[in-house]
C-alpha cells in the first residue's frame, strides 16, 4: 500500500494485526531570530522558516473518522500548526502500546523535531498530504 495521505495512513493503521496508536506532532513555521532580509521575504510568502513543536497528541486509529476530524479537533489546542509529523506505535499480544512507551515515544518525536532529524516521521500538511521537507 502506497501512502501519500493521513486517510491511506489511517486506513493502514487499522489494517495493521497488532493495535497501533498514532502519534502526532504538530509545528509551527517561525521565523528564527536574526533572519536576514531574504529570510524574512522568503517567510512572509509563506516559505521556509523553522518549524517548532507546538503540541504532541496520540490516537487510536478507531478514535479518528478521518483527516478532517483530526483538523477540526486540532483547532482546540493547536489552530496554527502549519506541519505535523506522525508515527505509529504497534502493540503487542493483542494489546495497545502502553502509555509510558507512547510519552516516551513522543517525547523522542518532538526532540527529533527540535533537532531537524525527521527519519521516521512522516509530515503532513494541512490538507493531509504528505510532504517532503528539505
Amino acid at each position: 500500500m502506497q501512502i501519500a495521505t493521513f486517510d491511506d495512513l489511517l486506513a493502514a493503521a487499522r489494517q495493521q494485526p497488532e493495535p497501533q496508536r498514532l502519534l502526532l506532532v504538530f509545528a509551527r513555521a517561525e521565523l528564527p531570530d536574526g533572519a536576514s532580509a531574504a529570510e524574512r521575504a522568503r517567510f512572509e510568502a509563506g516559505q521556509g522558516g523553522a518549524l517548532v513543536p507546538q503540541v504532541c497528541v496520540d490516537k487510536s486509529p478507531h478514535e479518528l473518522q478521518d483527516f478532517a476530524a483530526l483538523v477540526e479537533e486540532s483547532r482546540l489546542f493547536a489552530p496554527d500548526w502549519a506541519i505535523a509529523f506522525v508515527a505509529a506505535l504497534s502493540g503487542r499480544d493483542d494489546q495497545p502500546p502502553a502509555s509510558a512507551d507512547v510519552d516516551r515515544a513522543l517525547d523522542r518525536m518532538v526532540e527529533s523535531v527540535k533537532a531537524g532529524r525527521l527519519d521516521g516521521l512522516m509530515p503532513i500538511d494541512r490538507l493531509g498530504r504528505a510532504v517532503r521537507l528539505g
